[in-house]
Protein backbone atom coordinates (compact mmCIF):
# COMPACT_ATOMS: atom_id res chain seq x y z
CA UNK A 1 0.00 0.00 0.00
CA UNK A 2 2.83 2.79 0.73
CA UNK A 3 5.99 1.79 -1.27
CA UNK A 4 9.05 4.00 -1.37
CA UNK A 5 12.55 3.20 -2.63
CA UNK A 6 15.92 5.37 -2.68
CA UNK A 7 13.36 8.40 -1.79
CA UNK A 8 15.89 11.41 -1.10
CA UNK A 9 15.05 15.19 -0.41
CA UNK A 10 17.89 17.83 -0.36
CA UNK A 11 17.51 21.86 0.04
CA UNK A 12 20.31 23.24 -1.30
CA UNK A 13 23.51 21.59 0.07
CA UNK A 14 21.57 20.08 2.83
CA UNK A 15 20.31 16.29 2.89
CA UNK A 16 17.03 16.23 4.84
CA UNK A 17 16.05 11.99 3.87
CA UNK A 18 18.75 10.27 2.26
CA UNK A 19 17.77 6.87 0.27
CA UNK A 20 14.70 6.05 2.10
CA UNK A 21 13.32 2.98 1.11
CA UNK A 22 10.21 1.29 2.61
CA UNK A 23 7.08 -0.86 2.05
CA UNK A 24 3.82 -0.98 4.36
CA UNK A 25 1.16 -3.75 3.42
CA UNK A 26 -2.39 -3.21 3.63
CA UNK A 27 -3.94 -3.99 7.20
CA UNK A 28 -0.42 -2.96 8.89
CA UNK A 29 1.28 -0.20 11.02
CA UNK A 30 4.25 1.82 10.63
CA UNK A 31 6.02 3.39 12.98
CA UNK A 32 8.65 5.95 12.28
CA UNK A 33 10.37 7.10 15.35
CA UNK A 34 13.41 9.01 15.10
CA UNK A 35 14.71 12.28 17.03
CA UNK A 36 13.82 16.05 16.22
CA UNK A 37 15.59 17.14 12.97
CA UNK A 38 15.94 13.22 11.90
CA UNK A 39 13.09 13.58 8.56
CA UNK A 40 10.33 12.09 9.45
CA UNK A 41 8.21 15.20 8.63
CA UNK A 42 10.12 15.55 5.57
CA UNK A 43 9.37 12.19 4.33
CA UNK A 44 5.95 12.12 5.21
CA UNK A 45 5.38 15.13 3.24
CA UNK A 46 7.30 13.44 0.63
CA UNK A 47 4.97 10.18 0.82
CA UNK A 48 1.51 13.03 0.89
CA UNK A 49 2.57 14.30 -2.44
CA UNK A 50 3.24 17.61 -0.13
CA UNK A 51 7.03 18.12 -1.64
CA UNK A 52 8.25 16.70 -4.66
CA UNK A 53 11.22 14.11 -4.02
CA UNK A 54 14.82 15.41 -5.01
CA UNK A 55 15.43 11.32 -6.43
CA UNK A 56 13.81 8.49 -6.01
CA UNK A 57 10.46 7.51 -5.94
CA UNK A 58 7.24 6.48 -3.96
CA UNK A 59 3.74 4.84 -4.59
CA UNK A 60 0.58 5.30 -2.24
CA UNK A 61 -2.09 2.98 -3.29
CA UNK A 62 -0.51 2.21 -6.69
CA UNK A 63 -0.92 5.83 -6.74
CA UNK A 64 2.84 7.72 -8.32
CA UNK A 65 3.10 10.47 -5.25
CA UNK A 66 4.47 12.85 -8.13
CA UNK A 67 2.56 12.16 -11.54
CA UNK A 68 -0.61 11.36 -9.48
CA UNK A 69 -0.43 14.21 -6.75
CA UNK A 70 -3.97 14.91 -6.89
CA UNK A 71 -5.29 11.67 -6.59
CA UNK A 72 -3.16 10.64 -3.94
CA UNK A 73 -4.65 13.46 -1.50
CA UNK A 74 -7.98 11.90 -2.00
CA UNK A 75 -6.71 8.11 -1.10
CA UNK A 76 -4.76 9.60 1.82
CA UNK A 77 -6.27 11.10 5.39
CA UNK A 78 -2.97 13.32 7.13
CA UNK A 79 -3.37 14.31 10.97
CA UNK A 80 -0.97 16.94 11.70
CA UNK A 81 0.80 17.44 14.78
CA UNK A 82 -1.20 20.94 15.08
CA UNK A 83 -4.83 20.55 13.13
CA UNK A 84 -6.46 23.75 13.13
CA UNK A 85 -9.98 23.19 14.76
CA UNK A 86 -12.54 26.10 14.50
CA UNK A 87 -13.49 26.67 17.95
CA UNK A 88 -16.56 28.58 17.17
CA UNK A 89 -17.56 25.67 14.88
CA UNK A 90 -19.65 22.64 16.06
CA UNK A 91 -18.46 19.07 15.36
CA UNK A 92 -20.98 18.97 12.15
CA UNK A 93 -20.37 22.26 11.30
CA UNK A 94 -16.67 21.64 11.26
CA UNK A 95 -16.79 18.13 9.12
CA UNK A 96 -19.11 19.35 6.80
CA UNK A 97 -16.89 21.99 6.05
CA UNK A 98 -14.19 19.57 5.15
CA UNK A 99 -16.74 17.07 3.60
CA UNK A 100 -17.32 19.75 1.09
CA UNK A 101 -13.34 20.32 0.37
CA UNK A 102 -13.21 16.34 -0.20
CA UNK A 103 -15.85 16.57 -2.60
CA UNK A 104 -18.28 14.51 -0.46
CA UNK A 105 -22.21 14.67 -1.42
CA UNK A 106 -23.95 16.52 1.27
CA UNK A 107 -25.66 12.72 1.97
CA UNK A 108 -22.36 11.38 2.45
CA UNK A 109 -21.13 13.72 4.94
CA UNK A 110 -23.86 13.03 6.81
CA UNK A 111 -23.93 9.09 6.90
CA UNK A 112 -19.80 9.16 7.63
CA UNK A 113 -20.17 11.79 10.39
CA UNK A 114 -22.95 10.49 12.15
CA UNK A 115 -21.29 6.96 11.77
CA UNK A 116 -17.52 8.46 12.86
CA UNK A 117 -19.00 10.36 15.62
CA UNK A 118 -20.75 7.31 16.96
CA UNK A 119 -17.77 5.22 16.58
CA UNK A 120 -15.51 7.46 18.57
CA UNK A 121 -17.77 8.35 21.41
CA UNK A 122 -18.97 12.00 20.66
CA UNK A 123 -22.27 11.57 19.40
CA UNK A 124 -23.63 13.23 22.37
CA UNK A 125 -21.01 16.09 21.69
CA UNK A 126 -22.22 17.15 18.54
CA UNK A 127 -23.98 20.03 19.55
CA UNK A 128 -21.19 21.71 21.74
CA UNK A 129 -18.87 23.97 20.18
CA UNK A 130 -14.87 22.79 20.00
CA UNK A 131 -14.04 25.43 22.04
CA UNK A 132 -15.69 23.70 24.45
CA UNK A 133 -13.95 20.03 24.02
CA UNK A 134 -11.38 18.43 26.19
CA UNK A 135 -8.38 17.68 23.99
CA UNK A 136 -8.79 14.13 24.11
CA UNK A 137 -12.35 15.27 22.34
CA UNK A 138 -10.42 17.62 19.74
CA UNK A 139 -8.15 14.89 18.56
CA UNK A 140 -11.02 12.35 18.14
CA UNK A 141 -12.46 15.22 16.32
CA UNK A 142 -9.51 15.63 14.23
CA UNK A 143 -9.12 11.79 13.20
CA UNK A 144 -12.98 11.71 12.44
CA UNK A 145 -12.33 14.85 10.23
CA UNK A 146 -9.13 12.68 8.61
CA UNK A 147 -11.04 9.56 8.39
CA UNK A 148 -14.42 11.27 6.78
CA UNK A 149 -13.57 10.24 2.94
CA UNK A 150 -12.81 6.79 3.79
CA UNK A 151 -8.80 6.52 2.82
CA UNK A 152 -7.18 3.67 2.05
CA UNK A 153 -3.77 5.17 3.88
CA UNK A 154 -3.65 7.17 7.44
CA UNK A 155 -0.88 9.28 8.17
CA UNK A 156 -1.06 10.07 11.77
CA UNK A 157 1.91 12.55 12.81
CA UNK A 158 1.91 12.83 16.60
CA UNK A 159 -1.33 11.74 17.24
CA UNK A 160 -0.97 12.16 21.46
CA UNK A 161 1.06 14.90 21.73
CA UNK A 162 0.68 16.99 25.28
CA UNK A 163 -2.17 15.09 26.08
CA UNK A 164 -3.21 14.16 29.43
CA UNK A 165 -3.22 10.10 30.29
CA UNK A 166 -6.77 9.77 29.77
CA UNK A 167 -6.92 11.63 26.65
CA UNK A 168 -4.08 9.59 25.51
CA UNK A 169 -5.64 6.28 26.04
CA UNK A 170 -8.68 7.81 23.96
CA UNK A 171 -6.80 8.20 21.20
CA UNK A 172 -4.95 5.35 21.25
CA UNK A 173 -7.83 3.09 21.31
CA UNK A 174 -9.31 4.91 18.34
CA UNK A 175 -6.28 4.77 16.33
CA UNK A 176 -6.52 0.69 17.03
CA UNK A 177 -9.54 1.00 16.12
CA UNK A 178 -9.26 2.22 12.72
CA UNK A 179 -7.40 -0.85 11.81
CA UNK A 180 -8.41 -3.07 9.28
CA UNK A 181 -7.30 -5.77 6.76
CA UNK A 182 -7.69 -3.11 4.09
CA UNK A 183 -5.74 0.13 5.16
CA UNK A 184 -2.14 1.37 5.98
CA UNK A 185 -1.16 3.26 9.12
CA UNK A 186 2.08 4.85 9.18
CA UNK A 187 2.26 6.92 12.92
CA UNK A 188 5.11 9.42 13.68
CA UNK A 189 5.18 9.71 17.31
CA UNK A 190 8.45 10.09 20.19
CA UNK A 191 6.27 7.70 22.42
CA UNK A 192 7.86 4.37 22.44
CA UNK A 193 5.24 2.85 24.42
CA UNK A 194 2.84 4.10 21.53
CA UNK A 195 4.42 2.81 18.96
CA UNK A 196 5.30 -0.69 20.60
CA UNK A 197 1.30 -0.92 21.46
CA UNK A 198 0.32 0.24 17.95
CA UNK A 199 3.08 -0.71 15.10
CA UNK A 200 3.40 -4.40 13.46
CA UNK A 201 7.15 -2.78 12.12
CA UNK A 202 9.16 -0.26 13.33
CA UNK A 203 11.77 2.50 11.36
CA UNK A 204 13.83 3.98 13.29
CA UNK A 205 15.18 7.06 11.05
CA UNK A 206 18.32 9.25 12.12
CA UNK A 207 20.41 12.28 10.13
CA UNK A 208 17.89 11.65 6.91
CA UNK A 209 18.04 7.96 6.66
CA UNK A 210 16.88 4.63 7.98
CA UNK A 211 19.03 2.85 10.47
CA UNK A 212 17.09 -0.23 11.61
CA UNK A 213 14.03 -1.99 10.76
CA UNK A 214 11.97 -4.85 11.99
CA UNK A 215 8.88 -5.90 14.37
CA UNK A 216 9.41 -4.76 18.09
CA UNK A 217 10.28 -8.55 18.86
CA UNK A 218 12.87 -8.65 15.70
CA UNK A 219 14.50 -5.48 16.86
CA UNK A 220 14.63 -6.66 20.79
CA UNK A 221 16.50 -9.99 19.86
CA UNK A 222 18.64 -8.34 17.25
CA UNK A 223 19.74 -5.38 18.98
CA UNK A 224 19.15 -6.79 22.73
CA UNK A 225 20.43 -9.99 22.89
CA UNK A 226 18.21 -13.62 23.21
CA UNK A 227 15.62 -13.03 25.92
CA UNK A 228 15.45 -12.93 29.33
CA UNK A 229 13.51 -15.13 32.02
CA UNK A 230 12.97 -14.86 35.56
CA UNK A 231 11.94 -18.25 37.19
CA UNK A 232 10.67 -17.76 40.80
CA UNK A 233 10.27 -20.51 43.81
CA UNK A 234 8.20 -20.52 46.10
CA UNK A 235 11.21 -21.42 48.80
CA UNK A 236 14.72 -20.39 48.98
CA UNK A 237 16.95 -22.79 46.01
CA UNK A 238 19.43 -23.43 48.59
CA UNK A 239 21.08 -26.36 46.93
CA UNK A 240 19.34 -26.19 43.62
CA UNK A 241 21.16 -23.09 42.38
CA UNK A 242 24.25 -25.45 41.81
CA UNK A 243 22.26 -27.49 39.55
CA UNK A 244 20.10 -24.55 37.67
CA UNK A 245 23.78 -22.66 36.63
CA UNK A 246 24.61 -26.40 35.39
CA UNK A 247 21.81 -25.90 33.04
CA UNK A 248 21.33 -22.12 32.46
CA UNK A 249 22.88 -18.89 31.38
CA UNK A 250 22.49 -17.30 34.22
CA UNK A 251 22.91 -13.42 34.31
CA UNK A 252 20.72 -12.85 37.64
CA UNK A 253 20.06 -14.64 40.83
CA UNK A 254 18.22 -13.95 44.37
CA UNK A 255 17.37 -15.85 47.24
CA UNK A 256 14.41 -17.67 45.64
CA UNK A 257 14.57 -16.69 41.79
CA UNK A 258 17.01 -16.61 38.99
CA UNK A 259 17.33 -15.16 35.51
CA UNK A 260 18.93 -16.14 32.63
CA UNK A 261 19.24 -15.89 28.84
CA UNK A 262 18.03 -18.47 26.29
CA UNK A 263 17.55 -18.15 22.54
CA UNK A 264 15.84 -21.50 23.01
CA UNK A 265 13.31 -21.15 25.14
CA UNK A 266 10.84 -23.98 24.15
CA UNK A 267 13.56 -26.37 24.47
CA UNK A 268 15.09 -24.94 27.87
CA UNK A 269 12.03 -23.85 29.52
CA UNK A 270 10.07 -27.16 29.73
CA UNK A 271 13.20 -29.24 30.35
CA UNK A 272 13.98 -26.55 33.21
CA UNK A 273 10.54 -26.99 34.61
CA UNK A 274 11.08 -31.09 34.48
CA UNK A 275 14.23 -30.88 36.10
CA UNK A 276 12.82 -28.67 38.95
CA UNK A 277 9.94 -31.36 39.14
CA UNK A 278 11.92 -34.24 39.43
CA UNK A 279 13.87 -32.08 42.26
CA UNK A 280 10.40 -31.86 44.19
CA UNK A 281 10.74 -28.06 43.73
CA UNK A 282 7.73 -25.46 44.19
CA UNK A 283 7.86 -23.38 41.45
CA UNK A 284 5.80 -19.98 41.73
CA UNK A 285 6.22 -18.66 38.23
CA UNK A 286 8.38 -18.50 35.02
CA UNK A 287 8.02 -15.46 32.98
CA UNK A 288 9.81 -13.73 30.32
CA UNK A 289 11.17 -10.09 31.42
CA UNK A 290 10.14 -7.50 29.56
CA UNK A 291 12.48 -5.59 27.36
CA UNK A 292 10.77 -2.29 26.10
CA UNK A 293 11.54 -0.45 22.60
CA UNK A 294 12.77 2.43 24.35
CA UNK A 295 15.96 0.24 25.16
CA UNK A 296 16.40 -0.53 21.66
CA UNK A 297 15.82 2.94 20.20
CA UNK A 298 18.50 4.02 22.82
CA UNK A 299 21.02 1.80 21.62
CA UNK A 300 20.20 2.77 18.34
CA UNK A 301 20.90 5.96 18.52
CA UNK A 302 23.64 5.92 20.88
CA UNK A 303 25.50 3.29 18.74
CA UNK A 304 25.00 6.46 15.97
CA UNK A 305 26.32 8.81 17.66
CA UNK A 306 28.95 7.05 18.63
CA UNK A 307 30.25 7.31 14.52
Amino acid sequence: MIVAHQLTKQFDTFTAVREISLEVSAGSVLALLGPNGAGKTTTIRMLTSILRPTSGWARIADLDVVTQAEEVRRRVGVLTEHHGLYARMRSEEYLTFFGELYGLSGDVIRRRSGELLEQFGLADARDKRLGEYSKGMRQKLALIRVMLHDPDVLVLDEPTSAMDPVSVRAVRDAIAALRNERRTILLCTHNLHEAEQLADQIAIIRRGAIIERGSPAELKRKLLGPTIYELRLAEPLNGLAAGLAERLDLIGQGADWVRYRTDQPAVVNPATIAWLAEQRAPVLALSEVERSLEDVYLQVVEATDAH
